[in-house]
């Protein structure tokens, strides 16, 4: 049985985005996979997913609702899971098989993709990765125990990871595209051209606007002075994948 655990917390995501998750899941897994759901509200949840609360993390209330609060994964124990995981983002669209995730460098604690914008540096994008529960548990006790220090040194989550892990490993680069950053067209062809989807993809993730839906519609929520450059041509291969 592969474990495949996902966090929903406040409004930024709807429950319909963890339900499309797991429809994704199901087309894309042979062998037989279960979704985990970490959330403050089970309710409209699809059949099969299981859901549990928020694993417990202490957080200052600025940065309660963002996603630091994904270093409660880190914890010496989950609740319904153990050994070895694959931690999926709300905003992804699955294109390929998930089961090579589980097959990559077994041996490894800790898999994750190489950071797009920050390529060579040593720093993983944790939209997608895979952990063994509690091999790493320093991460959470050193960040309990000192977390305003680390606020103040790491901008975000994935560079404290990235930094203070023991052992890392990358996927493979085709694997893990990003919408944004590696498969729209730069300014200006983004305006004439709209993003193709290589054949190797497994996954696609939507960091920060647009939202797999805006994208699919050929919408970018962008204050109108940045509507300059901040522009997505409809994108029909969401639809057939995001369902």
């Amino acid at each position: 049985m592969q474990t495949i655990i996902c966090m929903k917390w406040g409004d930024r995501y709807p429950t319909d985005y963890a339900n499309r998750l797991w429809s994704m899941i199901e087309r894309n897994t042979r062998r037989p996979t279960r979704l985990v759901c970490y959330t403050d509200d089970p309710s409209g949840l699809a059949d099969g997913i299981e859901a549990y609360p928020l694993p417990h993390i202490v957080l200052p209330d600025r940065i309660a609702r963002r996603p630091w609060r994904k270093m409660s994964l880190w914890a010496p124990s989950l609740a319904g899971v153990q050994g070895d995981v694959l931690f999926l983002d709300l905003d992804l669209v699955i294109t390929g098989g998930l089961d090579d995730f589980f097959d990559f460098k077994p041996e490894c604690t800790f898999c994750v993709i190489e950071n797009w914008t920050q390529m060579g540096s040593g720093i993983g994008n944790t939209s997608v990765y895979r952990f063994r529960v509690g091999s790493h548990s320093y991460l959470y006790d050193q960040f309990q125990q000192n977390t305003e220090r680390v606020l103040a040194q790491y901008s975000n989550s994935q560079t404290y990871i990235s930094r203070t892990i023991q052992e890392k490993a990358f996927w493979p680069d085709p694997w893990c595209q990003s919408f944004k950053h590696t498969l729209m067209p730069g300014w200006p062809l983004n305006f004439v051209c709209e993003a193709t989807l290589p054949p190797l993809t497994k996954v696609v993730a939507f960091t920060g606007k647009p939202d797999p839906d805006e994208a699919r519609d050929g919408r970018w929520d962008a204050p109108w002075y940045k509507k300059i450059y901040k522009f997505v041509r409809p994108t029909p291969w969401i639809a057939e994948h995001w369902r």
